[in-house]
């Protein structure tokens, strides 16, 4: 399958662009946990909760879309423009209306005293939401290093200009130095806003970069066009809050229902462990941008379903190698947060596993994607919404964060379920499910059963735990050496 090796290909360098920037990016966590307490470092992930929503909403789907249609020769030479240009207007009237009623927003989210937090976001979701068309543009064309270029640009501006704001401004300001010109730029009172001015300004450079592309577009709508567009994307965009809702409507709800005294602290605390999951997370994020064009491309050759289970195997795979690593490794890994957030290092395994879950959710997403039958989509991860938002509910006052974490894995875990069940009637494809489910259980397995080995020596400990690693990926290895060759052939 000469074609896995192009989605190899393509993933590892949408991969190396993800894994880059985000270690960057994720370099800011140890800095915002060692500089800020848990509930400061709660406004945070709060709001960035928020982002998330509306990012959602305010891109309605419209990057599949783009892709399914721009696939069709009829309206290839229009659904971009018309995409970019529904697009453009939802999001200025967005930041319009959050900048005039930013001070009762701010009011109603028990931020009463910072309004302008409300415009900061509201502008990074709409310039995210517009920017986003422009990358599905680049991914679709298969520009991949314009693509890594631009995202990592992003990142080094937000980081460059938090290291600048946290670190060097009160450095100087503390020592008297260019006081007159701190006094301009910088006002210590901001705190944990300069993570949002960072990234406001890293948004703006990405628009500014992307600019170029923007002017060439010819600005053409057609309204027909839109109405197919729109119907298509629509379970896709109940589908994209509900996921919303599965991932980051958690710490909204675990500031809500924890105690007063403890809620901002405790979402800070999970937020921050939440983190931990990065390179799963970063992984299925790179996975995700090569593959949904791919599936796409694929899907009329006559080996596309088989293709689409080989892509599943090896993808479980390598899902199951990270979990086992970052477990096996978490007496290390743990100091990427500050010491204060240690006590949230439960949730780590129980969050990774539902990442797996989720991962393998986006792969069979693919049958109700070709089939045009999105709004399974949609039943599926509202049925997820419902598990995330009934188990957080009951959870939460009981085991806290803990809660939330296992409402999160069996939320993902219900939706793998009734995706696969589904796709076996609507799209059957033969997935190898003996050794998706082994790597899994064999994973789990040797994880914790590293933390019944009476060993307490740190360095010892490392080294047994290597050799478990080794021996695992050995195992893998083994079992596949026979495919490998006729796989990527």
């Amino acid at each position: 399958m000469p074609s896995i090796k192009k989605l190899v290909g393509q993933t590892a360098v949408y991969g190396f662009s993800t894994i880059l920037g985000r270690l960057l990016n994720y370099l800011l966590v140890p800095l915002h946990t060692y500089l800020f307490q848990p509930a400061q470092y709660g406004v945070v992930g709060e709001l960035y909760a928020w982002v998330s929503l509306f990012v959602v909403i305010l891109t309605y789907g419209m990057e599949t879309a783009f892709f399914r249609f721009s696939q069709m020769d009829e309206y290839k030479n229009k659904c971009y423009s018309t995409a970019i240009v529904s697009l453009f207007t939802t999001s200025v009237i967005f930041s319009v209306l959050c900048t005039c009623f930013s001070q009762p927003i701010a009011g109603w989210m028990q931020y009463g005293n910072h309004p302008e937090y409300i415009t900061w976001i509201a502008i990074i979701i709409s310039i995210d939401a517009l920017t986003s068309i422009f990358f599905a543009s680049l991914r679709l064309q298969m520009k991949a290093v314009k693509f890594a270029i631009v995202k990592i640009t992003n990142i080094l501006v937000n980081i460059l200009l938090n290291l600048f704001f946290l670190l060097l401004c009160p450095y100087l300001l503390k020592n008297g130095i260019a006081t007159e010109f701190l006094n301009t730029i910088y006002n210590p009172e901001i705190g944990v806003g300069y993570i949002f001015i960072a990234n406001l300004a890293a948004s703006i450079v990405t628009l500014v970069m992307l600019a170029p592309d923007i002017f060439k577009i010819r600005v053409t709508f057609s309204w027909s066009l839109w109405r197919k567009m729109f119907a298509y994307a629509f379970p896709l965009l109940i589908l994209g809050l509900a996921g919303i809702v599965n991932e980051t409507m958690d710490r909204v709800l675990l500031k809500n229902l924890s105690p007063a005294e403890i809620a901002q602290s405790q979402v800070g605390i999970y937020s921050a462990c939440y983190k931990i999951s990065i390179m799963m997370t970063i992984f299925i994020q790179a996975f995700k941008y090569a593959a949904e064009p791919f599936f796409f491309s694929k899907s009329k050759d006559a080996d596309a379903k088989a293709t689409y289970a080989v892509v599943m195997k090896y993808f479980v795979l390598c899902c199951a190698v990270m979990f086992l690593g970052i477990m096996l490794y978490i007496d290390i890994v743990k100091y990427f947060v500050g010491p204060e957030y240690h006590q949230g290092l439960v949730v780590v395994p129980i969050l990774l596993l539902a990442n797996l879950f989720l991962g393998i959710f986006y792969n069979l997403s693919i049958w109700y994607k070709l089939t045009g039958q999105t709004r399974f989509g949609a039943y599926i991860a509202l049925i997820g919404a419902a598990i995330t938002l009934g188990l957080n509910y009951l959870l939460i006052p009981v085991i806290g964060y803990l809660g939330s974490a296992w409402a999160t894995f069996a939320c993902y875990f219900c939706m793998m379920v009734l995706s696969y069940i589904l796709g076996q009637k609507y799209y059957h494809v033969n997935y190898q499910i003996g050794k998706i489910l082994f790597s899994i259980a064999a994973a789990v397995a040797i994880y914790y059963g590293s933390t019944f080995l009476p060993i307490e020596n740190f360095s010892l400990k490392m080294v047994v735990n290597t050799c478990l690693l080794i021996g695992y990926i050995f195992v893998i290895i083994l079992a596949e050496r026979k495919n490998f060759r006729e796989d990527f052939k």
